[in-house]
């Protein structure tokens, strides 16, 4: 499959409630290619990932120009559709940035709404604004890419407090919902928080599983619609590497 619109259709098509697509966050080629290989309909990225692998700090720490170019590596080296870790958007006005993802040959993108440049979270109005707009140039350009607004109400860095996370993250995911987003990923949010989106909203959610303990049944109960695992991935392969070179470097003493 190559061409972009089908592969967005099918990206979209995939987000069931209840039987959520299941995303191992890849970082570089060599993995997208194990995820692929491996059966998985998608290749997600993980911008925690990625960053971490080029050397820099996650949170736009990394240039746009190394992150999307790896993307765009992944996304020809494998067949099946690609949605990228497009962070908060790196500065780019909407339209910029859908081109941008248009033209590096992938389908779907994660666009957050945490404020790197200044703290806390951006305004709901000013992000549901943003997501409107890429979708109108999504709309424009024919490659009806598939927007995941990632919500960072649980986030340690947001400002928020008690219930006020809860409040706030349906509050944003009903606003990005309208403004055209296809799914919302409340990143953080536990079980009864998911559960309170999922029934008020009536979006697709995105949910983390945790590799350690997490538990997809209880998700598909929920009724979340995709899954991702974020930086796990890479995480443990670097566990597994320094094991290797710890039984290496003994095997030298």
């Amino acid at each position: 499959m190559s061409d972009q619109t089908d592969k967005a259709k099918l990206l979209r098509s995939l987000h069931i409630p209840g039987a959520p697509l299941v995303l191992p966050n890849a970082w570089d080629v060599g993995s997208a290619r194990a995820v692929a290989d491996a059966g998985f309909a998608v290749v997600a990225t993980a911008s925690n990932a990625i960053s971490a692998a080029l050397g820099y700090d996650d949170g736009e720490g990394a240039p746009r120009e190394e992150m999307m170019l790896v993307a765009q590596r992944i996304a020809a080296s494998v067949d099946v559709p690609v949605t990228v870790d497009a962070e908060a958007g790196y500065g780019m006005a909407p339209e910029e940035l859908v081109e941008l993802l248009r033209g590096i040959g992938v389908v779907g993108c994660n666009i957050e709404d945490s404020d790197h440049a200044n703290g806390g979270l951006v305004d709901a109005d000013v992000r549901a604004t943003y997501i409107a707009q890429m979708r109108a140039a999504a709309d424009r350009i024919g490659v009806p890419l598939v927007i995941n607004a990632r919500i960072d109400s649980f986030v340690s860095s947001s400002p928020l407090v008690g219930n006020q996370k809860r409040a706030d993250a349906t509050s944003r995911a009903a606003a990005y919902w309208s403004a055209g987003a296809d799914c919302v990923f409340p990143i953080g949010a536990g079980p009864d928080d998911l559960r309170a989106i999922v029934a008020e909203v009536g979006a697709p959610v995105n949910a983390g599983l945790s590799l350690k303990g997490g538990s997809l049944d209880e998700l598909r109960a929920i009724g979340v619609a995709r899954v991702s695992v974020g930086p796990q991935l890479y995480r443990s392969a670097l566990d597994h590497l320094h094991t290797d070179l710890q039984r290496l470097l003994a095997l030298c003493g």
